[in-house]
């Protein structure tokens, strides 16, 4: 590698460096990596309010610059702060009040060969817009495009049909689309070659999602574990476990359906920030609340508690059916033995040979869940095995870093 300058790479499209989603987790482990690579400088944009936003006086590690600037693992941050009266549109508002930022910093602090990695395809009508404006500054735009954000099941037609434009104008207008999964970048070409800049097939790469390949720091006795297990009437090795947002898309009703159809004794732990509503949406299909295995039990931030729940879950359910490369589903393979994925492309993708599969037809996952009870030990053990071999060799946060050093220095070398 040539001599170069301090390369800058902006992020925006995460809402802060917390562990809130998949985007904001990357983000994190991005910045912590990296924070002592003297050659990559990292500007992160956070929102200021609202949901998701990260108060830097309240979070360990950070100093502050200014009222809406401070620095984390080394990174510069900006605060964006958003209307919340715009409800739904306010991610629309925040990535283009961000980018605008960028281009501020850029031109104030005279940045060369600039980087601007946006996550996820909100604002495509703007695209070309910023698209010029980044090149004119001599920079780059980057774009991790995430998964369908069409086919999310809360969207309305108009708003689908919203989604899918913008991500045709987001994949026109950039000059490296970073994929976190192959089923993605796959779909990239079939959908726009011969659509982008100067009528060519985007330009593209593959780089997953990571996940920690370590155990957690709390033992099997720890007071803070015993605590949440008596508390949710839960203990190890006798639950099966779920971790995600409560959207349509992931299935919670066929999972929840199916596992009360199934004649397991063991429960069903569904850690998610469902509300009242939803709950009450959901009983009234299904009557999960006449069944004691079914436990919502609310959210867990504490990640060392977190990964200690997914060791000791017998078992893992997993079933999102929309997206990239899972965090969710990472994280799982890292941590449980026993993993139970829905049958689609991306899941198949990412676990292979490590995990049971379950279709969504009458009866497929309860008789999976019986068969998975009576899993014996050396099966487990292998699955277990072959999955935490698959997050190191392919899905390492130390790994998946790494990838990204090389990009970003691959282009300042190439703009220098």
């Amino acid at each position: 590698m040539h001599d170069i300058d301090i390369q800058h790479v902006f992020l925006v499209g995460a809402k802060s460096l917390g562990a809130y989603g998949g985007y904001e987790t990357f983000v994190n482990k991005l910045t912590e990596y990296h924070q002592n690579n003297s050659k990559i400088k990292y500007h992160v944009a956070c929102k200021a309010n609202g949901d998701g936003c990260m108060d830097p006086y309240k979070t360990e590690g950070t100093t502050i610059i200014s009222d809406n600037e401070f620095t984390y693992h080394n990174a510069h941050c900006f605060m964006i702060k958003v209307p919340e009266k715009l409800g739904s549109a306010q991610a629309i508002y925040y990535d283009i009040a961000a980018l605008k930022e960028c281009c501020k910093i850029i031109r104030r602090k005279k940045i060369k060969h600039p980087i601007v990695y946006i996550m996820a395809c909100r604002i495509g009508p703007f695209m070309r817009h910023f698209y010029n404006q980044i090149h004119k500054l001599g920079g780059v735009m980057y774009l991790n495009p995430d998964g369908h954000e069409f086919l999310r099941a809360k969207w309305s037609a108009p708003i689908k049909k919203y989604w899918k434009l913008s991500e045709k104008l987001m994949v026109k207008y950039s000059d490296l689309v970073i994929c976190d999964s192959v089923t993605i970048e796959k779909y990239i070409h079939e959908s726009y070659d011969g659509k982008g800049i100067k009528g060519a097939d985007p330009e593209t790469t593959f780089i997953a999602y990571g996940a920690e390949t370590r155990k957690s720091t709390l033992s099997d006795d720890s007071p803070q574990l015993m605590e949440w297990y008596q508390e949710k009437g839960l203990s190890a090795k006798n639950y099966y476990l779920v971790v995600g947002r409560f959207v349509p898309e992931n299935n919670y009703e066929t999972m929840i359906r199916e596992f009360m159809k199934s004649r397991t004794k063991r429960d069903f732990a569904i850690i998610t920030n469902v509300n009242d509503k939803f709950l009450d949406e959901l009983e009234n299909k299904l009557h999960f609340r006449q069944d004691p295995r079914i436990k919502f039990v609310g959210t867990v931030y504490d990640q060392e508690l977190l990964m200690k729940i997914r060791e000791n879950a017998y078992g893992y359910l997993h079933g999102h059916e929309v997206g990239g490369t899972n965090p969710s589903l990472l994280e799982a393979l890292g941590s449980t033995d026993l993993n139970l994925l829905l049958d689609v492309g991306f899941n198949r993708e990412v676990a292979e040979d490590a995990a049971l599969y379950w279709t969504k037809a009458e009866g497929n996952l309860a008789e999976l869940i019986e068969n998975a009870d009576m899993q014996d030990d050396e099966e487990m053990t292998q699955l277990g095995k072959r999955a935490k071999e698959k997050i190191r060799t392919a899905y390492s946060w130390k790994f998946i870093c790494s990838k990204y050093t090389e990009i970003w220095l691959q282009t300042a070398f190439e703009t220098n």
